[in-house]
């Protein structure tokens, strides 16, 4: 008879009142004690479960699975599950288009365009850019907060690429005076928050400022909880740009103080809903379009309604704090979309419509990606490398049938290719730009870091025009203002 394992009864069995698994790498059933009615220990209870249970995908969201005796337990915590809306949630208020007619239909891949329809596409977009600045200004500007962090040999080539960027968006905050007291900062797309870290860096001994970090997915490793100082105080809104209704933020509410919206490598459509949160939803709120009116008072009190309508109007202008700036890396046209895109006019003065623009903003990823295959290795792994180096910010999700690299390899260069993405993204962002001086802005385009750094290096500026300086402005307003003129 062969010799008893330790721990092991005759026969092959489990002790009695042991967990009934074998542990194969020690040769032996478990010593644990099983839970009353249970075969296996906690430790190895998953084996009982998987053998006797039936896992099944949740139904709020199929990317994990739950035991199917425990659904209705787990719907009611499941992470996916639809939570309270904020007070700041504001169905598709930014959202912008409505009108479905106008919404195109099924898109039409760009490989399957004959050689005379892309000509004839080409040909459209030239036109269109006529009269446009082709060649933006290069203006790299930095920042004392960021020098010790660019010094720092510690830091990685991938961090010291961000601390660029960073530091020159710091840089033209600065230019435009938009560093300063007594506002609250709107990072849209905040990711972990590290942009906002650095304005916060930049305003040390500034009092009263309000930080607001806008994203709609919840984010690990954040940096904006690590902030003690008592002048600044951090605040995430987790909702997506298309519902934030920035008058409805209690902080705002209560302070009312200027808005400076920013953020690195907003990617497509957000860019759009950012625009249309800033400078319409929370502007017309600001101006109290959406108020309702007074109640009607009897003819006696005319006198006193007008003297205490014109005091109203007067505090209302005071209080009123529209938004002091707005300062945005650009990124990712191949995402953007007809029905939140906020140039829509300008592409219809041009003659151009929700069609045009749906191949525009695809064949836009050509001014990034080209064609690697027909380049060299050498070059296509530098390219690839700068590419991985962007993919915390952004991430390129465009396919190879949609850049059309196959179909396209006889008609058009690689450099031509990337003079049209080029002119693609230069049409759209001017689009951009005619809504911004539409509602009274005074926007620039610039690039704001080395293509080496980033290939997504264009920076979208905007200030109020100096023709909106109110009679009431302090010296600092109008200091604000006029910064305008620098762009």
């Amino acid at each position: 008879m062969a010799a008893r394992q330790p721990g092991q009864q005759l026969g092959g069995l489990p002790g009695p009142g042991r967990c009934a698994y074998f542990v194969q790498r020690k040769k032996r059933f478990c010593k644990m004690i099983p839970a009353p009615g249970r075969r296996f220990c906690g430790e190895h209870g998953q084996q009982e479960e998987e053998n006797d249970r039936k896992r099944i995908p949740c139904p709020l969201d199929p990317k994990h699975t739950v035991y199917e005796d425990q659904l209705q337990k787990h719907l009611k915590k499941c992470n996916s599950r639809e939570k309270p809306k904020p007070v700041y949630f504001v169905q598709d208020i930014n959202a912008g288009l409505k009108d479905v007619a106008e919404i195109p239909e099924k898109q039409v891949p760009i490989s399957s365009l004959s050689k005379e329809e892309l000509e004839n596409l080409i040909l459209k977009l030239k036109k269109a850019s006529t009269g446009l600045e082709l060649c933006l200004k290069e203006q790299i500007l930095s920042h004392q907060a960021v020098q010790e962090a660019l010094n720092d040999p510690k830091n990685g080539e991938s961090a010291f690429k961000h601390l660029k960027q960073q530091a020159s968006i710091l840089g033209h905050m600065e230019k435009l005076h938009l560093l300063g007291p007594g506002r609250c900062f709107v990072e849209f797309g905040a990711g972990r928050g590290k942009l906002s870290h650095w304005v916060d860096a930049a305003l040390q001994n500034v009092e009263n400022v309000q930080f607001l970090l806008v994203e709609r997915a919840t984010t690990r490793f954040k940096v904006d909880g690590k902030h003690k100082r008592k002048d600044s105080a951090f605040e995430r809104l987790q909702v997506d740009i298309q519902h934030l209704c920035l008058n409805k933020v209690p902080i705002l509410e209560k302070k009312n103080l200027p808005v400076v919206g920013f953020g690195k490598h907003l990617c497509g459509a957000a860019t759009d809903l950012a625009l249309r949160c800033l400078v319409e939803s929370y502007t017309t709120c600001c101006n109290g379009e959406n108020e309702e009116p007074a109640p009607k008072r009897s003819r006696n009190d005319k006198t006193e309604v007008a003297s205490n309508n014109s005091s109203d109007n007067e505090s209302n202008k005071e209080d009123c704090k529209p938004v002091a700036g707005i300062v945005i890396a650009l990124c990712c046209h191949h995402k953007c979309d007809w029905t939140h895109y906020v140039g829509r006019e300008f592409f219809k003065s041009v003659g151009l419509g929700p069609i045009e623009f749906n191949y525009f903003q695809r064949m836009s990823s050509w001014a990034t990606c080209g064609m690697r295959e027909t380049t060299s290795k050498a070059s296509a792994s530098q390219e690839s490398e700068d590419q991985t180096n962007d993919i915390e910010d952004h991430e390129q999700t465009f396919s190879k049938t949609e850049s059309g690299s196959d179909t396209l390899q006889g008609v058009l260069t690689v450099e031509e290719r990337k003079e049209i993405g080029c002119l693609c993204k230069l049409l759209i962002d001017h689009g951009r730009i005619e809504y911004l001086q539409q509602q009274g802005y005074k926007a620039a385009l610039q690039y704001y870091t080395e293509s080496a750094v980033s290939l997504e290096n264009v920076l979208l500026t905007a200030v109020p025009s100096p023709s909106l300086i109110p009679e009431s402005a302090t010296c600092q307003e109008i200091d604000l203002e006029l910064a305008g003129k620098n762009l």
